[in-house]
């Protein structure tokens, strides 16, 4: 079997056009989605060569939005957008902006690199975010409005004819009321606690001629029920329905009004790690404390009295502008999955390419591992390789061990069933689970308790670091003694995700790799002195190895050879990385940056940054990849790994960036990068100014690859 077995080179099918091509493109006008076309500026300060990190992510977000208007994109992944842009924006609050507040509450007066205090940030965040808000809802209402022309219809209460309201009145009581509970705030029920994004219905009840009304609270259970109720062919709000029943949860009393509120909370609580005796333990405890951070958000409907918002604003201690009115639905990231089954309204479902890794009866993958490296391009090529690699290391008698890094794992069963038959058969199992994993903490607790009962190794990551690598190891005996294979990732081991991410996986035996893998896991496991002959290896190697590079860029610049950078990376915040790249520009070495979200880089600034140049990409997947590549002086070196170039990855985080060695390989992902660049259908351009462009035009480099797998 042939080593190269990626599917054949982008350019080869004719999906990369010529960059004169897209302008002819754009001088025929083509559809350019969003209102504008353009971002709002990320610039906080004109006199600092940085951009604001919380609005450039706020940017990011504007990004994705436009992504749920624009038209070319079938209604139902048009209200994903929508309801991602909500998910995305809670997290931002729950983790970002309670970080702010939590340093004006410590009187930080320390500046950001782009110059702004955390007092000025959290004011230009919140006049962004009520903005935001209000544009996510009205999306997805406009793209509701688009599903009932469909036949898709969500409905209010009151829409309904007698035959359904009997039907749903039915429903309600014998399946939402026995799960409510009504609590009356008075003198012997104090003010509930209201748990993060909870939705929940502030209702007035009559107490009397002439008496103030009681205040009640009633929390909608979503997540133990479903968000959207089904009756015949509507679809109704779960606040809906049981704001139309509270006669009935409230017998005896007079119902004036309901008014549906939602909370967010700080969650970006701190693991006191370094005085843990158990990790595990402490961490356990850390999550019971992370349902009690402080308020960071209220978000109230447009017809609540001013009263109720003064009296929910001040039991969880809001500041005015931390109140968000709104005309609904509240909570759009629940409406990410209707209960439709519309496969007319969506993108056409899309089955990945699984390359022929078998090799010989005897030896399987690994007998294909031996001819040459693999690489893999998912989605596009299936995760299902990664994981036939796994079980058949996990049956294998030759295999003696696999070692295996876990930071976001997901609800497959193939992986854990894996690691734990390979237990069960004897073979040495060491799973690094990391579980400081945020918001994966509890899922990756139960992984572990379940391998160490398998009887594998379960270590739980490193004291003061996240292990955020994506590293396999597998150790054989063959003739002539034991061989090593690696899997090196840029993303998670999930086969969920692999579905919705754009992510490499690069499949291995060289002996170089393997060795650096053992020292790695030597490393992780026993604290053990590692050097790496291949890997860059975070916090130890990554940062000075990438400004090298970069730096012999500047070499081959100043030596009068071709000099170039080209990165694709999710975030680009560190400043350290970011004056490399200002020092390459100077140096005139040409630097192009795929990035999808964050970046903290104003490129395109005389005597700083007039040799780089920026594009976000946005898809139906999200672009997940890490690809570093540099000239070479004529011998283009390239990596791919776990690490965006934000301090937290290169400082506070272990990651594994690994050179592709394979010449096919190299110059596939040298093609990868150059059909990304040549993309318009999601592709955004950074100014100087800090304002985002969309490129108009059709071409869409995910398409590409995707009809590449498949062609005809």
């Amino acid at each position: 079997m042939p080593a190269e077995t990626s599917p054949p080179p982008a350019s080869e099918l004719s999906v990369s056009p010529t960059r004169s091509t897209r302008r002819k493109k754009s001088a025929r006008g083509a559809a350019v989605p969003s209102q504008s076309g353009r971002t709002f500026s990320t610039v906080a300060n004109p006199d600092s060569p940085f951009l604001n990190r919380e609005l450039s992510w706020l940017a990011f977000n504007e990004r994705v939005l436009a992504e749920a208007r624009d038209e070319r994109n079938p209604p139902l992944e048009r209200l994903k957008y929508a309801a991602i842009c909500g998910s995305n924006l809670d997290e931002f609050f729950m983790v970002r902006v309670a970080g702010v507040h939590r340093q004006i509450a410590a009187g930080v007066n320390t500046p950001s690199p782009d110059g702004l205090l955390p007092r000025e940030t959290l004011e230009l965040v919140r006049q962004r975010t009520h903005i935001m808000l209000r544009e996510i809802e009205k999306a997805a209402r406009r793209t509701l409005k688009d599903l009932t022309a469909q036949g898709v219809r969500l409905v209010r209460v009151a829409d309904l004819g007698k035959r359904a309201r009997a039907t749903l009145r039915e429903h309600y009581l014998s399946e939402i009321q026995p799960v409510l509970t009504p609590l009356v705030v008075d003198p012997s029920h104090p003010f509930p606690y209201l748990s993060n994004l909870s939705l929940n219905l502030a209702v007035l009840l009559g107490s009397g001629e002439g008496e103030e009304p009681d205040f009640a609270r009633v929390k909608v259970p979503v997540g133990v029920l479903p968000r959207i109720v089904t009756v015949g062919d509507s679809l109704l709000l779960l606040e809906d329905v049981i704001a139309a029943h509270l006669g009935d949860l409230f017998k005896g009393r007079t119902v004036l009004a309901a008014h549906t509120f939602r909370v967010t909370r700080n969650t970006d609580y701190e693991f006191e790690e370094e005085e843990a005796e158990d990790l595990l333990a402490t961490i356990e405890d850390g999550l019971r404390r992370r349902r009690f951070g402080s308020a960071v958000r209220l978000e109230v409907m447009g017809d609540t009295p001013p009263g109720i918002i003064t009296f929910l604003q001040e039991r969880l201690r809001l500041a005015p502008e931390d109140i968000f009115t709104l005309e609904g639905p509240l909570g759009t990231a629940d409406l990410m999955g209707l209960p439709v089954d519309r496969p007319d309204l969506s993108f056409p479902p899309y089955a990945p390419a699984v390359p022929d890794l078998d090799g010989d009866e005897e030896n399987g993958v690994f007998d294909t591992l031996r001819q040459g490296d693999v690489l893999l391009h998912h989605p596009y090529d299936g995760f299902t390789n990664v994981l036939n690699f796994l079980e058949e290391a996990a049956r294998d008698p030759r295999v003696l061990a696999i070692k295996q890094t876990l930071y976001r794992t997901g609800d497959d069963p193939r992986l854990l069933g894996a690691l734990r038959t390979a237990a069960e058969n004897g073979k040495q199992v060491v799973a690094l689970i990391e579980l400081k994993a945020r918001f994966d903490e509890q899922r990756n607790i139960s992984w572990a308790r379940k391998l160490e009962r398998a009887g594998a190794h379960v270590v739980y990551g490193m004291a003061g670091l996240k292990t955020h690598a994506k590293v396999t190891l597998v150790v054989r005996r063959e003739e002539g003694g034991l061989r090593r294979y690696v899997h090196i990732g840029t993303g998670n081991y999930n086969p969920k995700t692999a579905r919705l991410y754009t992510d490499l996986s690069l499949l291995s035996a060289d002996p170089d790799l393997g060795t650096d893998a053992s020292e790695l896991f030597n490393h992780l496991t026993g604290y053990a002195e590692a050097g790496y002959t291949r890997l860059l290896v975070a916090p130890d190697t990554a940062r000075s190895g990438f400004e090298a590079l970069i730096d012999r860029e500047i070499e081959h610049a100043q030596a009068g050879q071709d000099a170039w950078v080209r990165v694709k990376v999710n975030q680009l915040t560190d400043p350290g990385m970011i004056e490399a790249l200002y020092r390459a520009s100077r140096g005139g070495v040409r630097v192009e940056l795929i990035l999808r979200g964050v970046c903290c880089l104003r490129p395109g600034v005389s005597g700083l940054s007039e040799h780089i140049r920026v594009h976000s990409l946005l898809g139906r997947y999200l672009e997940h990849a890490r690809i570093y590549a540099f000239g070479g002086g004529g011998s283009p070196e390239v990596y791919l790994g776990s690490a965006d170039w934000m301090s937290r990855n290169l400082d506070r985080r272990v990651e594994v960036i690994a050179p592709v060695l394979d010449d096919r390989h190299r110059d596939h992902l040298l093609r990868l990068l150059d059909t990304e660049w040549a993309d318009e259908r999601g592709s955004w351009e950074l100014g100087a100014d800090g304002v985002y462009i969309k490129l108009p035009g059709d071409f869409s480099a995910q398409q590409a690859f995707a009809d590449a797998r498949h062609p005809g």
